[in-house]
């Protein structure tokens, strides 16, 4: 069954001085967006798309550039029409946003998804065991979970970053509580933990560079790539599972999830080993659906000692 929503945070009128208007722009753009039907809402994503073709001219250069490194094998051709491809799939992201974050259930419910692997969470669940369900940054990441908790009856909690500007993190938190089991902020490895113990299901995506001292350089598509260690930390003190989750938006709208089996011997000894194990199942992830990842983010801004920057 679907858990219970959490009580909202509360609201101060501190929210409301003139420093946080444009936020609050932002924020009911984005509720008129989630009002909008599912197909309708992808035309208006095709459009955006279009235009952030044009305009993303910083951003098209980071993904250009990852592009390079992580599909060397292409030609450049093939990188551009990728490109492309992607960065019209930053306009989907807009709109899927605002559907998963503050679309009704009902708008939720008439959305096409297929889910495979439910079984894995339920397993785990009979067995009193958490799950660590591990994914990537998609476009459609917050719609994706959202389809798990209202299609797949599955009681999930978020980990996430904090956002800089106070309203926008209060709309947030009050959002996700309406489907969320619980949210942690990313520094709340204590909290997570002991969640985790208490057989509940974990979802987080460790595919970013956060610059911070609690990571390792692995490679992601043969290229070393700085990666948070909290994988094998998270598995390793709570004795959770760690189950990879696979989606994808389909051709002409709808989704596919897939819960894989849980990691094997996981977590070992070897942190490092660990954390690449978890790295090759995000690469598996965006090989299956290349154009929908999150190219524009500096995955490879943090390098090893010695080598020269790639940005």
């Amino acid at each position: 069954m679907v858990a219970t929503p959490r009580p909202s945070p509360p609201f101060r009128a501190a929210l409301l001085a003139p420093r946080h208007w444009p936020a609050w722009l932002g924020l009911g753009l984005i509720r008129l967006l989630a009002c909008v039907p599912y197909p309708a809402l992808l035309r208006i994503g095709g459009v955006l798309g279009a235009l952030a073709v044009r305009l993303l001219r910083s951003r098209r250069r980071i993904a250009a550039r990852n592009l390079e490194l992580c599909f060397p094998d292409l030609s450049a051709a093939e990188r551009r029409r990728m490109l492309d491809a992607n960065l019209r799939d930053a306009g989907l992201m807009l709109v899927e946003f605002a559907l998963g974050w503050l679309g009704t259930s009902r708008a939720i419910r008439r959305v096409p998804v297929t889910i495979e692997g439910i079984e894995h969470l339920e397993r785990a669940r009979a067995g009193g065991r958490g799950v660590l369900l591990t994914g990537a940054h998609f476009s459609h990441l917050e719609l994706a979970g959202r389809l798990l908790v209202e299609h797949g009856g599955q009681r999930v909690a978020g980990m996430y970053r904090v956002h800089g500007d106070a309203a926008f993190e209060w709309a947030i938190r009050r959002a996700r509580a309406r489907y969320a089991e619980q949210m942690f902020r990313k520094d709340e490895l204590r909290a997570s933990v002991r969640y985790l113990r208490g057989g509940g299901c974990l979802w987080y995506a460790p595919d970013q560079d956060m610059r911070g001292k609690d990571a390792v350089f692995v490679p992601f598509f043969g290229v070393p790539a700085a990666t948070i260690t909290a994988t094998h930390h998270l598995a390793r003190l709570s004795g959770c599972l760690v189950v990879p989750f696979f989606h994808r938006r389909l051709e002409g709208g709808g989704y596919a999830l897939r819960l894989e089996a849980p990691l094997d011997d996981f977590p070992g000894d070897d942190v490092v080993a660990d954390t690449a194990r978890v790295n090759a199942a995000i690469e598996r992830m965006v090989r299956e659906a290349p154009t929908q990842y999150l190219w524009m983010h500096q995955r490879f801004k943090s390098r090893p000692t010695g080598e020269p920057r790639v940005y």
